[in-house]
């Protein structure tokens, strides 16, 4: 275990490892959208809570940008100077799901239910998306130059689980981009994220949808609350988790989230990012 998961076991137990999904195609990992069904006697936030958490979390937001505007407006000049194209780079990413009824889901081929069928009367998470932003750490032609990293190929799901989101040595990454990702000045426009409503301070990774296909119906939790900026993933490994051990932590986070849990995770977050443990 690292050092970073040893500060943070008082706030998470050892996540349980989900089951493997079921294969549905030879030889292939790759599947349709899962849909899962929304659980009646979970635990829901009460509404006055959640709505001052809510107001919390604009508030810090708002004020973090304002004092870090000469770190922005910086970071905009170095980008601009280091390599040709924007200085933000917009990205779509998977948000909370949303909650639909089984009867508007009926026929649909795109996604499908984690028991086979879509109950007309029930409802079910249904995966949805928002525009990510943050500074531009990579060459604006990545994709041309690294075609191969844009389309995951997994033969299993235990591959899948075993890879990484991020390389030690990214070709893609600009030479700006490498300092800028040491130091997660990269991650501030997230701020606005949180401001939009989009992700939350605290919560789960914001996971690409090319790597939803990959999904079992036990992880598909993950996306039943807000994404957010950090998390129990990012103090318990950040860069250095595979894909297995980030999604993990982030259904452990499900499990357990609340109040204190999230104040701790910010705390030792700050600690992290002054470090550069993890960052990369």
């Amino acid at each position: 275990m690292n050092a970073s998961a040893q500060r943070s076991s008082a706030l998470a137990d050892e996540p349980d490892r989900v089951q493997r999904p079921a294969a549905l195609a030879p030889g292939l990992a790759r599947h349709a959208l899962i849909a899962i069904e929304v659980d009646p006697s979970a635990p829901r936030d009460h509404p006055l809570a959640a709505g001052a958490y809510r107001a919390l979390e604009v508030t810090v937001s708002l004020l973090a940008l304002v004092v870090s505007l000469p770190l922005i407006l910086l970071q905009f000049v170095i980008i601009k100077l280091d390599t040709p194209g924007p200085a933000l780079f917009f990205q779509t990413r998977c948000g909370r799901s949303k909650i639909v009824r089984g009867a508007d889901l009926a026929g649909r081929t795109d996604i499908v239910s984690a028991t086979g069928k879509f109950e007309p009367d029930r409802l079910y998470w249904v995966p949805s998306t928002f525009q990510f932003v943050k500074f531009r750490t990579m060459y604006v032609d990545a994709r041309e130059r690294c075609p191969e990293l844009y389309a995951p190929q997994y033969t299993s799901h235990e591959e899948f689980r075993a890879g990484f989101y991020k390389l030690d040595d990214d070709p893609r990454v600009t030479p700006a981009g490498r300092w800028l990702r040491r130091l997660t000045v990269d991650e501030l426009p997230n701020l606005w994220s949180v401001v939009c409503g989009h992700i939350g301070i605290v919560g789960p990774r914001p996971e690409g949808p090319v790597f939803l296909p990959y999904y079992s119906a036990e992880e598909m939790q993950k996306f039943t609350v807000r994404p957010g900026i950090t998390g129990l993933a990012v103090i318990n490994g950040r860069g250095t988790l595979c894909i297995g051990g980030q999604i993990d932590w982030d259904l452990a986070y499900v499990r357990q989230r609340s109040v204190v849990v999230d104040l701790k995770i910010i705390a030792i977050t700050a600690w992290l990012v002054l470090t550069r443990r993890g960052a990369f």
